[in-house]
């Protein structure tokens, strides 16, 4: 009798299994763009309607849940396999954060930032009331450009040989275009210049760029210019030279107070005027063609040259300018800086610097008001008439001050400042780790991607550090790190935020990233400059690029990068452009790509959804109600069959995907191939380090 009361039971427990519902988690979906958020980007006490979607017919309740209270969600549409649920908020001025519980049956889920979860959200979705980050920036395709190194269209304004003398060295000019960078070649200069990129605006266009990011313009004695002399001004070495007087440092002259040529030259107000001019020149210029403009802005501290330390003499007895702060103890700008040691004046030579250079002095925000009060007019007189960038890069923006109050209060006074002078202007900054304390809606509008893009893919495409300096086998193909790392980078960030964010592969502080696919650690000053051209892999390369130009935000090539430049970390990953020696067949893909790109919304705005993928294999779709995407990489020496569920990408169970981009070692295709998705499948054979974008037939 007891054996025959168990068997029931089983029978019982088999009948309840066989009744009870499948939750579908694959279909369940929302994140923080226009299909789910309408509007996107909500005013201070504005009604805003979020939509939740999942498999048709599949669920009983949707429950929005915020500040501990539940917000039932209704049935609103459905399309294809899918329902879509909404509920309207009325929002006031304070953040809201909200996530989801889904219910069918006995079963339910949670589902924030993170997807689908057993446990209450701990990333939530995230709205500030009257945070928007500028249209023309989410998605955007933007070039990087080093301007001494991309093209020297106008000779007469090359700094010479001996003009002045500078970390214990004189300037050199560089003969040699193709010459690599010294191993410290703060002096070298190869004269690249606004004329050059004016020159080249028609190369820009047809490459397809939407945005040109310059490192610093403003007058300073290196060739990178993160020690910036003066903030008002241009560089007459990258803009005209129209008055050129004085003479050049004798031969072991050391002296720079006898530099008569390079004073002469960045502070003759006729240089200066002519430069600022070709400035707006090449913002004018860009605009006219449909480009916008972003200025590096380095805030967090200035030059030893600068007329406010003017620790190298230049200024003296010139009557431009009051004493510097080094040179006298009365000097109006002595509380620009923090001195260590007052009592050993008038030897006093122990001032802040930046990481302890002496050539970077830190600025104290906090000892002065007017110098607080200054750099919030550049930051509003760079971005206005009638020069009208559009916008600033803020270079080390979490270092400047000295306190985290100074800091976050500095940034949301320059965001104002920049808004009200242009309010469709970008605030872009460096960063480095979560940078969620200034994206809070009031600060900055958003980030190099670095933790949410370049490391990761860096790591699954070569297992290598972005500086070239490590090599670490066990991350290369790691697709469940790689998935990791972007879902945590990306839920420090609003959706605004991810949308503009910069995604580069390369860049001026990091080695190029077609040499770290040659898997070689180290520095051109160890290894030599040849090494990071040899055992170079393009087809790896181009998987880097077909991710990058359909990831969310804003695409950003590091001038040379789609030539095939190479070079190690700082300074061989400053090497010129290669005129004349480019690599075309990837810059014509490039092209392709960013015509791709551009092509559809879903790649500006639209969501993302990582789907299946295993070890050396990356696959996920971008779409939105309009488009569907399917982009997968093998990065694999092998080729690899793929079963691919594409359930939850926003497209039918069964429909038809084109091939619209194919790429390997060998190059690339553009020839259309058809594929079918068969009950929400996909299979794929694909070659060794491939990569393929499919788009939905509609």
């Amino acid at each position: 009798m007891k054996d025959q009361s168990v068997y029931e039971l089983n029978k019982t427990q088999q009948y309840i299994m066989q009744m009870r519902p499948v939750l579908h988690k694959r279909a369940l979906f929302c994140d923080g763009t226009a299909d789910y958020r309408k509007p996107m980007e909500p005013k201070a006490n504005e009604m805003v309607e979020i939509r939740f979607r999942t498999a048709k017919d599949n669920v009983d309740a949707v429950l929005l849940w915020a500040d501990g209270k539940e917000h039932p969600m209704q049935k609103v549409e459905t399309e294809n396999e899918y329902d879509y649920y909404a509920v309207k908020i009325q929002l006031g001025r304070e953040k809201f954060q909200y996530y989801f519980e889904v219910i069918t049956g006995m079963l339910h889920c949670y589902y924030d930032r993170y997807g689908a979860t057993k446990e209450k959200s701990e990333h939530p979705f995230t709205i500030v009331p009257g945070f928007s980050t500028p249209d023309w920036a989410k998605g955007a395709v933007m070039y990087q450009i080093l301007v001494d190194r991309f093209y020297n269209a106008d000779p007469t304004n090359d700094v010479v040989d001996n003009e002045y003398f500078y970390i214990r060295m004189p300037s050199k000019k560089v003969e040699t275009w193709e010459k690599c960078p010294e191993n410290f070649s703060v002096d070298e200069f190869y004269g690249g210049d606004l004329a050059g990129v004016l020159e080249k605006m028609d190369y820009l266009e047809e490459l397809g760029v939407e945005v040109i990011y310059f490192n610093p313009l403003f007058v300073s004695p290196s060739n990178h210019k993160y020690d910036i002399q003066d903030y008002d001004n241009i560089d007459p070495h990258y803009g005209k030279i129209v008055v050129d007087e004085g003479e050049i440092l004798p031969d072991g002259c050391h002296d720079n107070s006898k530099a008569t040529k390079y004073i002469s030259r960045v502070t003759d107000p006729r240089n200066l005027e002519a430069s600022n001019e070709l400035f707006r020149r090449v913002v004018e210029e860009a605009h006219r063609r449909g480009m916008k403009v972003i200025l590096d802005g380095v805030f967090n501290h200035c030059g030893s040259f600068n007329k406010w330390m003017d620790r190298e003499g230049l200024y003296t007895d010139r009557n431009i300018y009051e004493p510097g702060a080094y040179l006298s103890e009365d000097s109006p700008y002595r509380d620009y800086f923090a001195f260590t040691d007052e009592r050993s004046w008038p030897k006093n030579t122990t001032y802040e610097g930046w990481w302890g250079y002496d050539t970077l002095p830190k600025l104290n925000y906090e000892g002065s008001e007017t110098l607080y009060q200054y750099i919030l007019k550049i930051a509003k007189k760079w971005v206005s008439a009638p020069y009208n960038a559009d916008g600033w890069r803020l270079d080390v923006a979490a270092d400047l001050g000295h306190s985290p109050e100074v800091n976050h209060k500095f940034w949301q006074d320059f965001r104002d400042a920049v808004k009200e002078a242009n309010p469709n202007a970008i605030v872009l900054a460096e960063h480095y780790g979560d940078a969620s304390a200034w994206l809070q809606g009031n600060e900055w509008d958003t980030i190099m991607n670095y933790d949410a893009f370049m490391e990761p893919l860096t790591w699954f495409l070569t297992g290598m550090e972005k500086h070239s300096d490590e090599r670490r086998e066990e991350k290369e193909g790691d697709i469940r790190l790689f998935e990791e790392s972007m879902k945590r980078g990306m839920s420090t960030m609003m959706t605004p935020s991810i949308l503009c964010s910069m995604n580069e592969l390369s860049n001026h502080d990091h080695s190029r990233f077609l040499t770290r696919t040659n898997h070689k650690a180290g520095r051109a000053e160890g290894l030599g400059t040849q090494a990071a051209e040899d055992d170079i892999n393009k087809g790896v390369f181009r998987e880097a690029v077909v991710v990058q130009m359909t990831w969310p935000g804003a695409p950003t090539i590091y001038y040379g990068d789609e030539a095939g430049l190479c070079g190690f970390t700082d300074p061989d990953n400053r090497r010129t452009y290669p005129w004349g020696n480019e690599d075309k067949n990837l810059i014509e893909f490039h092209k392709a790509m960013i015509r791709i790109h551009k092509s559809s919304e879903a790649f500006r705005t639209g969501s993302v959804k990582l789907l299946s993928g295993g070890g050396n294999l990356l696959c996920f779709a971008r779409f939105n109600r309009e488009d569907q995407f399917i982009i997968a990489v093998n990065n694999d020496d092998l080729a690899r069959h793929l079963g691919i569920s594409v359930w939850g990408a926003g497209m039918p169970k069964n429909c038809e995907l084109e091939q619209i981009m194919f790429t390997n070692e060998g190059g690339y295709s553009v020839v259309p191939v058809t594929y079918q998705v068969k009950n929400g499948h996909l299979n794929l054979t694909m070659q060794k380090r491939s990569a393929i974008v499919l788009r939905r037939k509609k």
